[in-house]
C-alpha cells in the first residue's frame, strides 16, 4: 500500500480559539503575544490581523505600529494545551501514528487505518468535519506521500482548507512553486538560487546534484531528492515523555539573540509550569536552535540539583545562549527542553552549606503562589517579565 501522510495545521490556533471563546471578537484583527509595552513577542496573529502585516514571532510593539486598533489578548497556554489534547484525541481515533510537531500541528500517518475507515482523502476531511463540529474550529489539512509534501499541501490551501499532492502531480503542483517554499532553502540560499536563474522547485528539480553539492554540501544533494519528491522521514509518534520542552518555529528568520532570549523566556516559563502542574522535577536543561538551511544544534547543562523553578531554568539557557549562538546569525526555530526528570517525592539530595537555600526556598515559594493565582484565575492571570537591558533597549524592534 502506498504511504499516505496527512499534516493538519489549526488556523491562527490561538487567537482562533480566543475568538470561539469570545464571540465578539469575530472579524476583528486579533494578536495573542507577549506585552505591548515592553519586549514582548507576537505568538499568534488573527486572519484579519495578517493583513496589516502581522505575523509570529513579531515584536508586540511593531505589531502595535502596523495595527494600532487589534485586539491584543496575552497568552492562555493552560487553555491552549488543553484544547490542543481534544485535538489530539480526535487523531488518535484514527490512527496511533501521530507525531505532535507543535501544540496545532502535527503529521499523521494514515496508509494503515484506511481498511478501516476508506481512502485518506475521506479520513483527512473527516478530521476537518470534526474539529469543527466538536471545537467549532478549523484547521487545514495537507494529504501526500511524504512529510514534506504533506506539510507544502496543508500550506497551499490555508485557511480551512484540504490540498492533495499526488506523485503523479508533483510537476503539475509542485514544480512550478517558488524555491523559497522548499524545506532547507533559507533567504541566503535562495538569493543564490535566484542569481543563477533557479526560482522554482522544477528548476531546483533539475540542477546537476554534484553542481548543488559544490555550492552547497550534503545540503544541497537532500534538496535536490526533496525537488524530485524524495523524503525518507518517517511519522514518528512520541511514545513515553521522558522530558518536557517547548519549541517555536518562525515564519521569517530572526538575527537577535534579545529577540530569541524573550522568546526562551516565555517558553522556559511554560516548560518550568508543566513540570511543576506535573509533580516532576529536571536535572538537564538544553536549547535547540534550526538554522535556515534546516541544520540544528542541541547543547545541554546538567544542574547541581533537581528543579522546577524558572530561575536556575533560565539561567541555564542564558548560558548556553552565551556560549552557543553568536548575535546576528539567523535562526528559523528556538526551543528548550528540561530533561532527566524525576517526581518530586522521590527526590533527595543532600543540603547544600555553602549554597543560597534562602533564595531556593524564595524561589519555591514564588512558583506556590503563581501557580496558585494562575490555577484559580487563569494560565496567564500573572507571570513574570523580562528585565531589559540598556543595549536591548536601543535594539532593532522589528524581526524582519
Amino acid at each position: 500500500m502506498k504511504p499516505a501522510i496527512l499534516h493538519v495545521d489549526m488556523d491562527a490556533f490561538f487567537a482562533a480559539v480566543e475568538q470561539r471563546d469570545h464571540p465578539e471578537l469575530k472579524g476583528l484583527p486579533v494578536i495573542v503575544g507577549g506585552s505591548v509595552e515592553g519586549r514582548g513577542v507576537v505568538s499568534t496573529a488573527s486572519y484579519e490581523a495578517r493583513k496589516f502585516g502581522v505575523h509570529s514571532a513579531m515584536p508586540m510593539a511593531e505589531a502595535h505600529r502596523r495595527c494600532p486598533n487589534g485586539i491584543y489578548l496575552p497568552v492562555n497556554m493552560k487553555k491552549y494545551r488543553a484544547v490542543s489534547h481534544q485535538i489530539m484525541e480526535i487523531f488518535q481515533r484514527f490512527t496511533p501514528e501521530v507525531e505532535a510537531i507543535s501544540l496545532d500541528e502535527a503529521f499523521l500517518d494514515v496508509t494503515g487505518s484506511q481498511r478501516l475507515f476508506g481512502p485518506a482523502e475521506e479520513i483527512g476531511r473527516e478530521l476537518k468535519r470534526l474539529i469543527a463540529a466538536e471545537l467549532h474550529l478549523t484547521a487545514s489539512v495537507g494529504l501526500s506521500y511524504n512529510k514534506f509534501l504533506a506539510k507544502l499541501a496543508s500550506d497551499l490551501d490555508k485557511p480551512d482548507g484540504f490540498y492533495r499532492i499526488l506523485p503523479e502531480e508533483l510537476e503539475a503542483k509542485v514544480w512550478p512553486l517558488s524555491i523559497r517554499r522548499m524545506m532547507g532553502v533559507g533567504s541566503k540560499t535562495a538569493q543564490l538560487l535566484e542569481q543563477m536563474g533557479v526560482t522554482t522547485i522544477g528548476q531546483l528539480a533539475r540542477m546537476d546534484t554534484g553542481l548543488l553539492e559544490h555550492l552547497l554540501g550534503k545540503q544541497g544533494v537532500l534538496m535536490h531528492q526533496v525537488a524530485n519528491g524524495v523524503d525518507e522521514r518517517k511519522v514518528e509518534p512520541v511514545r513515553e515523555s521522558k522530558s518536557v520542552g517547548r519549541e517555536t518555529t518562525f515564519p521569517q528568520d530572526i538575527r537577535q539573540q534579545y529577540l530569541l532570549e524573550t522568546i526562551l523566556f516565555t517558553l522556559t516559563d511554560e516548560v518550568c509550569h508543566t513540570l511543576r502542574s506535573n509533580g516532576l522535577k529536571g536535572k538537564t536543561v538544553s536549547i535547540k536552535i534550526r538554522y535556515p538551511d534546516f541544520h540544528s544544534i542541541t547543547r545541554a547543562i546538567t544542574l547541581e540539583r533537581y528543579t522546577a523553578s524558572f530561575e536556575p531554568v533560565f539561567a541555564a539557557v542564558q548560558q548556553l545562549m552565551a556560549r552557543n549562538y553568536k548575535d546576528g546569525t539567523a535562526v528559523r526555530l528556538i526551543g528548550i527542553t528540561v530533561s532527566n526528570l524525576k517526581p518530586d517525592g522521590q527526590i533527595v539530595e543532600q543540603q547544600n552549606l555553602f549554597g543560597d537555600t534562602a533564595m531556593v526556598e524564595k524561589q519555591e515559594e514564588l512558583n506556590r503562589v503563581l501557580d496558585r493565582i494562575n490555577g484559580k484565575y487563569g494560565g496567564d492571570t500573572v507571570h513574570r517579565a523580562r528585565k531589559i537591558t540598556e543595549r536591548e533597549k536601543t535594539g532593532e524592534l522589528s524581526a524582519e
